[in-house]
């Protein structure tokens, strides 16, 4: 009864309201799609700068005549501000997010994801937007890399914006959670590809720890935290840890038969880290334990600007009574056994799933 009815307040929220998503044909803008457009919203508009995958999507969702798609980019900020009329809520998921790539082209990375950013939020703003909300990522937590720094910088300017903000303007907040596996990517499709080759399967280190999270599990709360959000916090969604040289150990073990080889015949190779590559993730640094509260699904770290705490009470349900005293540290976490990695892909499906192209993309 308590699920039900907890669902029934999610339909409640979303019913009705109209919602932009940018990076739309992303994994996570993709399935942020799938799911709000069975909560009953009047229109959802979503924007990508794709056009083949815009393309596709359009075929895949003509029948849902709420759903409108457009050809966009962040760095637009005219465009942005033209479909944003009459908007509600807008999920920004759009950005460049591979590190390598990053490190290769740091221009684009900043055009993109630091100035994008503040044109969503000047658009909300001229658009009176009521919600903004941000997926930014791990590497976001004492960035070593341009991807995790530019990601980091788009957090401050969303926080810094609500900070800002006059009563009846937009709130705004971010949502931090680790790697999605099976995403694009994920080193899921990666190993697959190199174990249906018969190997050797690649990992940078052999002590590399990761959160995991399923792409449903990861979109599901960052909906959930839309309208928890009192304004300028960053969500951290609580997930297990594994070792990556486990996850490979265990898709070996799965994988390598119906390929045509034994376990035993695919080679595991450490092939030595990546520029801007860590050995683990931090999901929530020491500073930040010092403004941070705990639910059930997420830490909730505060704003950092203390005028702006005596303005808005943060308060949520299930909020615990404790303090955060530890970084949230896939190093320092309890990582899962091999056997329960197996389980956990299994139960998800997340290995074997995947075409023939996405495998040679991997």
């Amino acid at each position: 009864m308590v699920k039900q009815a907890g669902e029934l307040a999610l339909r409640g929220n979303w019913h009705g309201k109209k919602v932009m998503i940018t990076g739309v044909c992303g994994t996570v803008g993709r399935e942020l799609l799938r799911q709000i457009s069975a909560l009953s919203p009047a229109e959802i508009v979503g924007i990508d700068n794709n056009e083949s995958d815009l393309f596709f999507l359009r075929e895949e969702y003509a029948a849902f005549h709420s759903v409108q798609l457009y050809i966009g980019d962040i760095r637009d900020r005219e465009t942005l501000t033209d479909k944003m009329r009459g908007i509600d809520i807008v999920l920004h998921a759009a950005a460049l997010k591979h590190v390598f790539l990053c490190e290769q082209s740091p221009r684009d990375a900043v055009q993109t994801n630091i100035h994008g950013t503040q044109n969503i939020i000047d658009a909300a703003i001229a658009n009176g937007v009521k919600r903004v909300l941000f997926t930014s990522s791990d590497k976001a937590v004492n960035p070593t890399n341009v991807m995790g720094t530019s990601k980091l910088m788009a957090e401050r300017l969303m926080s810094a914006a609500n900070a800002e903000r006059r009563s009846d303007g937009p709130i705004f907040a971010s949502t931090r959670f680790g790697n999605v596996l099976g995403s694009r990517g994920s080193v899921i499709p990666l190993f697959e590809r190199q174990i249906a080759s018969g190997g050797p399967v690649t990992i940078t280190d052999d002590a590399m720890t990761r959160f995991i999270m399923t792409l449903e599990e990861a979109v599901r709360l960052v909906i959930g935290s839309t309208f928890l959000a009192r304004g300028g916090e960053v969500f951290v969604t609580k997930m297990p840890v594994l070792r990556i040289a486990d996850l490979a150990w265990s898709m070996i073990q799965d994988l390598a038969p119906a390929h045509g080889f034994a376990p035993d015949d695919i080679a595991l190779d450490v092939v030595g880290t990546r520029p801007g590559e860590k050995l683990y993730e931090e999901l929530l640094n020491d500073e930040e334990t010092r403004r941070t509260v705990e639910t059930d699904d997420y830490f909730i770290i505060l704003p950092a600007l203390k005028p702006h705490y005596e303005i808005v009470q943060y308060a949520y349900v299930g909020m615990r009574d404790s303090k955060v005293d530890e970084p949230y540290n896939s190093a320092l976490a309890p990582t899962m056994t091999r056997e329960e990695v197996r389980d956990y892909l299994r139960r998800n499906q997340l290995i074997g799933v995947h075409t023939e192209e996405e495998l040679q993309c991997a």
